[in-house]
């Protein structure tokens, strides 16, 4: 009896359960070239990445900039308490000393860099106090205040940092500019690769079908025709091979489309509830693209022009840096300021005295048994293969512009005559067929027109794919879109909040 109702129980349990995804009905979602493009732009991953790889840059750019400029900071020492035997410096020479006292203080601090010398400029103000605990009272307490303080410290003959910083930052900043421009271009290129392999997918399903429907007709017919001796036993064997191939190709082309969904809602940022519904273009870019044209724009925009012109810069600034190591150098400092020490604070500020600093340290290699003209030498020598490969990627550059401007021009004349092709090899088919249907031809001149019906469907697809490619190949060479006739940008600062 427990075991009926152990059985009941169970299957009760097996009618009410269903899966869970057969609970909600798929969301489709009608997806354009430009939608797929406009979403990944907006939502894939790599775009996501593109925008944080410039944030980075622009925050560096940033620091660069607020270094450029005059800083102020404040510094204390609040506590620097000491009760120990200390050795201290007297005029008959160092003696040890009991110590019970504590130093304190504050510091204000302005400095101003200068990139054309490396030099610095900088204003202090500051306020120190001893408390003496051992001292006798009323003089345990001892203030000393510089209340401004103006000097300047500049190195000589040296290498300057700031003033090749100043060459390079805004260059690297800007190839960041354009390699967020070229990174999503890049996006766009990927999504539309994605787009067209859905679509050949779909396209590869299509065929599928139809083929799968023809044939299972034709082999139909065909055991009729051979039932009653109008078709040899091979034909219908070949009848029923091309049956099983189209099975197998229609289970296949089921398979590939699912995969090629799934990667295309995974780069988008769909869920797998999704199913999307391509609208293929039948139009392509209208534009007319000239090599000198295209090759103004992206000598402009490019960031590979930006990327030699700093190379170029750092092998300079090498050269220099070696230079400067291989001589004397020399560092000078000088301030001026007012000071005053005193028992009472609002005293030290009554009776101030001028107070003057001036040193200049010099140093200089004697003996470095060429090293230094080693490095000088090294520093030349890199910068003569930095020239040469700049001079050789410009050639490549101006190359790739003429390539890819020959292959746009060229694929308008491609996709027409893929267009046209499909047309008829899909006419020749059906007309084929309707012969076969009459016994007028055999099963080997259907089979050609079928390959062939369904070669021209695939170059058509691929055709049109080849030509949207390679105008956006040609965008993201020359930052420039030849449809619109405007220069691509963005808005940095938005991407900033």
């Amino acid at each position: 009896m427990i075991i009926i109702r152990l059985f009941l129980i169970i299957g009760l349990n097996l009618l009410l359960w269903q899966p869970s995804y057969s609970q909600e009905s798929p969301q489709v979602v009608r997806l354009t070239l430009d939608d797929a493009i406009q979403m990944a732009r907006e939502q894939s991953y790599d775009a996501l990445i593109a925008v944080h790889r410039f944030r980075g840059s622009y925050w560096e750019y940033r620091t660069y900039v607020a270094n450029l400029r005059p800083n102020l900071s404040i510094s204390t020492d609040l506590l620097n308490y000491r009760n120990s035997i200390n050795k201290i410096p007297t005029i008959e020479g160092d003696r040890f000393f009991f110590q019970d006292q504590n130093n304190s203080g504050v510091s204000l601090n302005l400095n101003q860099s200068v990139p054309l010398t490396g030099g610095n400029f900088f204003v202090q103000s500051n306020l120190e106090r001893i408390d003496d605990f051992l001292a006798d009272p009323g003089q345990q307490i001892d203030y000393s205040t510089t209340p401004i303080s103006i000097g300047y410290q500049q190195p000589l003959f040296s290498f300057n940092s700031l003033k090749w910083e100043k060459r390079i930052e805004p260059v690297r900043y800007e190839r960041a500019r354009k390699q967020l421009i070229e990174d999503l271009e890049n996006v766009s290129i990927k999504a539309l690769n994605f787009f067209f392999d859905l679509a050949s997918s779909k396209i590869n399903l299509e065929i599928a079908k139809l083929n799968y429907n023809n044939n299972d007709t034709l082999f139909k017919i065909a055991e009729g025709r051979f039932n009653i001796g109008t078709i040899a036993k091979n034909e219908l064997l070949q009848m029923e091979l091309n049956y099983l191939n189209s099975q197998s190709e229609l289970k296949q082309a089921l398979l590939d489309l699912e995969i090629k969904e799934l990667q295309m809602l995974a780069f988008l940022g769909f869920n797998q509830n999704v199913r999307l519904e391509l609208v293929i273009p039948n139009e392509t870019p209208q534009a007319s693209i000239n090599y000198q044209d295209a090759l103004r724009y992206a000598k402009l925009n490019n960031q590979q022009m930006l990327i030699q012109q700093q190379q170029l810069l750092e092998a300079d600034r090498e050269i220099e840096r070696a230079r400067t190591q291989s001589r004397f150098q020399a560092n000078l400092f000088t301030s001026y300021g007012l000071s005053d020490r005193g028992p009472v604070l609002n005293q030290v500020y009554n009776d101030l005295d001028n107070s003057l600093v001036i040193s200049v340290g010099v140093s200089a290699p004697i003996l470095d048994w060429g090293k230094g003209r080693g490095l000088v030498k090294v520093a030349e020598s890199t910068r003569e293969v930095v020239e040469t490969s700049v001079r050789q990627n410009q050639l490549e550059f101006e190359q790739d512009v003429y390539l890819k401007v020959r292959e746009f021009n060229i694929q308008e004349d491609q996709f027409k005559i893929a267009t046209k092709a499909d047309t008829i090899a899909l006419l020749k088919y059906e007309v084929t067929k309707q012969r076969f249907l009459i016994g007028k031809i055999d099963v080997i001149e259907l089979n050609i027109a079928l390959t062939e019906k369904d070669q021209k469907r695939r170059a058509y697809i691929s055709a049109l794919r080849n030509y949207w490619l390679n105008y956006y190949n040609i965008r993201r060479l020359t930052h420039y879109d030849f449809v619109e006739r405007q220069t691509i940008d963005t808005d940095y600062e938005s991407l900033m909040n």
